[in-house]
């Protein structure tokens, strides 16, 4: 049986090859199919990836309630530019956040805005109140040094924990562990460590956590007090927490702590509409369902192409067996059944795909390469990926190549040896 298959493949690609132009055209119909298939899973799964290992360095047992100022306090007038706007979290709130979820970590954060000056270097950068679960809470990690402890916060300890980007930014030619930082105008913070890369924004104005300055978040209030200034509207905003983080044990628990805390919240800030409560955990199964209709899409749109090519297959299968119409009688004739036939030509178009496939299989995981290196845009070649297409394509050309070979099987022999 296998050295019947084999013969009949060694026939079929001696058939293919007297009309080399014409397989080669054929097999690039199924060679771009696949690559096609491949290369817009590759980035349909890179672009994917990337969404969902934002919601997942979220923290998919988090919730998170932020503060958000009202719509209505966009516009202000001349006469309330002196006045102080309130609006947002509350340390007290934390404090009940923490009674309803006590099994629970509930890390409280402020940021604003300040300018950190090292000697020549300066940078304007988002300086981040915050406390010991941080770290813990939002997956991050220290590349040197040691993150703030509780001593830290119950002296208010002027110390800081820097970003990468940062570190890179003031001290480009030195280590930052210990050295003095000028926050503001006369505040010195010394760097008791530096966080490991990150890559994720650390709020809705586009500061990385890279770019970050942390500190204890009593030292922040002692400091910088609860009052800043917003730069765009030169007005003052009196906010005592613009984030809380709660952390629950399990993400069975997720959806119901969130539904706790909405209805806990509701009563003080619904009116004002100024927080915004976000679970990651919802962010990503829904993610997750668009991503696999997105795939999907993709892998339709892709699958066009390979239709297209199993046409080109059974157009030049058509052509050969008129071309051997001939040769079919003369094998009949000296006693071929039909099935051999069939057997024949359908190993023919299994041979022209199984070779587009193969070579679509290699341009394919090209392609995800270049688009990365050119574009800078995040690729992955699943091999289940690579494997499908490998095996549509060769259906391809086993489907398409049925109708030829029924055809050439049901000549008339007789008619076939008469044939010119």
């Amino acid at each position: 049986m296998i050295s019947d298959m084999m013969r009949m493949i060694r026939l079929g690609l001696k058939s293919l090859m007297l009309h080399k132009l014409r397989s080669t055209l054929t097999t690039a119909g199924i060679l771009f199919g696949v690559a096609s298939v491949i290369a817009m899973l590759a980035v349909g799964e890179g672009a994917s990836e990337e969404t969902l290992k934002r919601f997942r360095d979220m923290g998919v047992t988090n919730v998170l309630v932020r503060s958000k100022k009202p719509d209505e306090t966009q516009q202000t007038s001349s006469s309330s530019m002196m006045s102080i706007l309130g609006y947002g979290l509350l340390y007290p709130e934390a404090d009940r956040i923490q009674n309803l979820l006590p099994q629970s970590k509930v890390v409280r954060v402020r940021e604003f805005n300040r300018g950190i000056i090292h000697g020549e270097n300066w940078s304007s950068t988002m300086i981040v109140g915050t406390e010991v679960d941080f770290l813990d809470v939002t997956n991050m990690k220290v590349k040197e040094g040691r993150w703030l402890t509780e001593l830290d916060m119950v002296t208010q300890g002027n110390v800081c924990v820097i970003g990468e980007s940062l570190a890179r930014t003031l001290f480009p030619l030195s280590n930052p562990i210990g050295m003095t930082l000028l926050i503001g105008i006369e505040d010195r913070f010394q760097v008791v460590g530096v966080l490991d890369y990150q890559g994720r924004a650390a709020g809705p104005n586009g500061t990385t956590l890279d770019e970050c300055a942390f500190i204890p978040l009593s030292s922040s209030r002692r400091r910088f007090g609860d009052t800043i200034r917003n730069t765009s509207t030169n007005r003052f905003e009196a906010i005592e927490l613009h984030e809380i983080k709660v952390k629950l044990p399990s993400s069975a628990e997720v959806e119901g702590a969130a539904n706790v805390l909405r209805a806990m919240l509701a009563p003080a800030h619904a009116p004002k509409g100024d927080i915004e409560i976000t679970v990651p955990l919802e962010l990503l199964r829904e993610e997750e369902k668009q991503e696999a209709m997105f795939n999907l899409v993709l892998a339709v749109i892709a699958s066009i192409s390979l239709l297209v090519g199993g046409i080109g297959i059974m157009n030049v299968m058509l052509a050969t067996v008129t071309e051997r119409t001939r040769e079919i009688g003369i094998r009949r004739a000296l006693g071929a059944k039909k099935k051999h036939i069939i057997q024949q030509f359908l190993v023919e178009a299994g041979v022209l795909s199984a070779l587009g496939g193969l070579a679509g299989v290699g341009l394919g995981y090209i392609v995800p390469k270049l688009i990365t290196h050119f574009f800078h845009q995040n690729t992955i070649v699943l091999w289940i990926h690579v494997l499908l297409a490998f095996c549509i394509s060769a259906a391809v050309g086993v489907v398409f190549g049925i109708y030829p070979a029924w055809r050439a099987a049901n000549m008339d022999p007789v008619e076939a040896l008469r044939h010119e």
